[in-house]
């Protein structure tokens, strides 16, 4: 297998590889500077099997590393640098990490080697952690073939072409973000970075017709909405994943011409298995993806995109998602299994709950958790952050028009915000802690 940026820069040495924060490099460019960080790494004791921690922010700098480290037959472990310091150096002690990377590489000695050219498929590339948004975030090991797999899968769904420019609001600590780097690179066209989400900023990039594609979650969607986007000339696929994706902010980029698609992955599938047609709900399974619901509903993915310690012996991957796939073998998710609230004997999907609530036009933002009840076992709680006040009445008989009767909420917390991580996800666990909404 071909090494991802060595065969781009001889197909388009001049074509720009990464528009980041800190500048522009062209794929010869790149190329030539993850050689330097290469040989900078070993001179630091980086080499087969090594592991290189980094806290930098998307950047030149980050991508360099990104490609340098598989040069060594290293891997490269991006630490969230939302994180506390102590939390940070405790997950880069966890994987064992040769060095922890805080600022570009400076100049200085540099080992006399010549990178590889030809990585090991089974090499490990990437460790990534998951949000841990049921406990504390895990190490994922992603190996060369997962995200050339993955690469492939999204290249054959959405298309390349050679003026594609993906703009990459996410956090490269999290395996969206590395999917847009790696996608780009496998496809030799570029990848536009933002050091942080401003919605101001994306909502100018995007009505300006700067990209062709986009990855956010469903958070950042309802933001740029909020911000006033309207239209996005050029751009042919919005990626929309992360969490559950609420009908309306769907309706509304429809309205808007965005061409959503939805999609469903996860850390251990080295990002997306399975994408929506714009503005459906049902997911078409990738190529090289298979996917299975097990008698309980729980969904099971298989391929060469699952990330080998995920999987169990037979292959497949138990993701803790609950689905269903309809006879056109196309899959629908309802939820995470262990988020499911058991009251009164029914079982309820909070992101069903949730996304009625933030269909409501005074809603904002909105999240459904439970809480213990000597009547129902667990009383259905939303925590609901207004755009504009209303009435607990108002909004229950909202709820009772669209649901069944043991969906609709018990009770009803107004909150200033909900706890999420910095990918944007529901801390679904923290949901009774959020800060409650002055009067």
């Amino acid at each position: 297998m071909p090494d991802w940026l060595t065969a781009a820069a001889a197909r388009r040495p001049d074509h720009p590889a990464v528009v980041a924060p800190d500048g522009t490099a062209t794929y010869a460019e790149l190329d030539a500077r993850a050689d330097t960080a290469a040989r900078r790494l070993a001179a630091l004791g980086v080499g087969e099997g090594g592991r290189v921690a980094t806290e930098l922010a998307p950047s030149l700098a980050f991508c360099e590393l990104l490609h340098a480290a598989p040069r060594l037959g290293a891997a490269l472990v991006p630490l969230s640098t939302r994180l506390p310091t102590a939390e940070r150096r405790a997950q880069a002690a966890a994987v064992d990490a040769d060095v922890v990377v805080a600022a570009p590489l400076e100049d200085g000695i540099e080992a006399a080697l010549e990178p590889r050219r030809e990585p090991d498929p089974a090499a490990v590339h990437t460790v990534l952690f998951t949000s841990g948004t049921e406990g504390r975030p895990k190490a994922v090991e992603l190996t060369v073939a997962n995200h050339d797999a993955s690469a492939a899968a999204s290249a054959a769904a959405f298309g390349v072409a050679d003026g594609d420019r993906w703009l990459c609001p996410l956090p490269l600590f999290h395996v969206a973000g590395i999917g847009v780097l790696v996608r780009c690179a496998r496809n030799a066209t570029t990848a536009v970075l933002h050091d942080r989400f401003d919605a101001g900023a994306v909502a100018a990039a995007l009505a300006a017709g700067e990209a062709t594609l986009t990855s956010l979650v469903p958070t950042q969607l309802r933001r740029l909405r909020d911000a006033g986007l309207t239209s996005a000339p050029g751009l042919r696929a919005l990626l929309l994943g992360g969490g559950p994706i609420p009908p309306d902010l769907v309706e509304w980029a429809e309205g808007a011409g965005l061409p959503v698609r939805c999609t469903y992955g996860m850390t251990e599938t080295a990002s997306q298995v399975a994408v929506t047609e714009p503005y459906e709900s049902a997911a078409t399974v990738l190529a090289g993806a298979e996917v299975a619901i097990a008698p309980d509903g729980e969904i099971l993915v298989r391929g060469a995109m699952v990330a080998p310690a995920a999987a169990g012996p037979d292959g497949w991957l138990r993701t803790g998602d609950l689905g269903a796939l309809d006879r056109r073998g196309r899959l629908r998710v309802a939820g995470r299994i262990k988020e499911l609230i058991v009251t009164g004997g029914e079982k309820v999907a909070p992101a069903a709950v949730e996304a009625v609530l933030c269909a409501h036009p005074a809603v904002a933002d909105a999240g459904v958790g439970a809480i213990p009840d000597p009547d129902w076992g667990e009383a259905v709680t939303a925590y609901v952050v207004e755009r504009r006040a209303v009435s607990d009445y108002e909004l229950l008989a909202f709820c009772r028009e669209r649901l069944a009767g043991y969906q609709v909420p018990k009770l009803v917390v107004r909150v200033a915000e909900l706890p999420r991580n910095p990918g944007g996800k529901l801390l679904r666990g923290r949901l009774a802690d959020a800060p409650r909404a002055a009067g």
